[in-house]
């Protein structure tokens, strides 16, 4: 027995939600969610997360899964979407992956290399470091030990220069020369469909960038914030979950480092950019472009169906 999965790709604001809700009007089909904000409990207004309701119609898989203090990688994320396809098609439905995390897919599609997992202790160590001199030091001691690592991370990207020196430590070998040898792909059993909503027309998206995260911000993004940090009095913004797009802004707001207005606008730009990473990742890549340049609802959603039916 064929073993199935259909890829719902796209970058943010594209209405993937809404037309993966609307497929399961017409199809018996499971969510697995490719969202590295998603995974968070509590984190709802700002990682645009479908509602109670929404998530009642149609079973979602890896929604509210840890908490914002705990890490979640793209190791993680292969393993259980592999077990979660297999057991939904098990149980005779069609799991629909979607999301934005394109990092996810790339694992997914393309495996990854072994790596070790995180080291809390050595993690520490470097942002002890890197507060008492600064990233930037950090990312001239990677230069030194990995410099085709360095070359990809930029000076400011404080996840990745720390996971990258903390596997050198943990191994003595760079993360460069690691990432080199033969993938492990998990998902070789899984026959893919990926699907991704690709806009040519930048304005249109952007406009819905805007609306959305100006919606945020009505609905209480910035108190939802604060929640977070009431109930996780040892969350930082250092937390893997605060570095989320729009997260970190707010953080800036409630410690006075930005105005309500620069909050806004720098959200919004920071959203932009995401999107335009997440475009830019989707070209790379080998999928079917539902879209036809207007990013119409109803164009997207026929497209979607037809080559699904096709597939299925």
């Amino acid at each position: 027995m064929t073993t199935n999965a259909i890829l719902l790709m796209g970058p943010t604001a594209t209405g993937k939600t809404d037309l993966a809700l609307k497929l399961a009007e017409e199809l018996p089909i499971e969510i697995i969610s490719v969202d590295s904000a998603l995974i968070y409990q509590g984190m709802d207004i700002g990682a645009a997360k479908p509602s109670t309701e929404e998530q009642n119609r149609v079973k979602h898989h890896l929604i509210d899964i840890i908490t914002p203090l705990e890490s979640y990688s793209v190791a993680h994320f292969i393993d259980d979407s592999v077990r979660l396809i297999y057991e939904i098609n098990a149980r005779g439905k069609i799991p629909l992956l979607v999301g934005g995390t394109i990092m996810y897919y790339n694992g997914l599609l393309n495996g990854i290399s072994e790596l070790p997992l995180a080291d809390p202790k050595i993690r520490a160590q470097l942002e002890l470091e890197a507060n008492s001199s600064s990233w930037q030091v950090l990312h001239s001691r990677l230069q030194q030990i990995d410099p085709i690592a360095a070359t990809k991370i930029k000076p400011n990207d404080k996840q990745r220069i720390s996971r990258a020196l903390e596997i050198f430590y943990q191994t003595g070998k760079p993360i460069s020369v690691l990432q080199s040898q033969s993938n492990i792909k998990k998902s070789a059993g899984i026959n893919f469909l990926p699907l991704a909503i690709i806009p040519e027309k930048r304005d249109i998206l952007h406009k819905r960038i805007a609306t959305r995260f100006n919606k945020m911000l009505e609905n209480g993004f910035i108190e939802e914030v604060q929640n977070l940090r009431s109930k996780f009095p040892e969350l930082t913004s250092n937390h893997t979950s605060m570095r989320c797009v729009g997260y970190n802004r707010v953080w800036q707001y409630l410690e006075g480092q930005i105005s309500k207005k620069e909050l806004y606008e720098q959200g919004i730009a920071a959203t932009r950019q995401l999107a335009k990473r997440q475009i830019t990742w989707l070209r790379s890549m080998n999928v079917t472009n539902l879209d036809t340049d207007c990013l119409d609802y109803k164009v997207l959603y026929a497209n979607f169906l037809g080559y699904i039916k096709n597939f299925i």
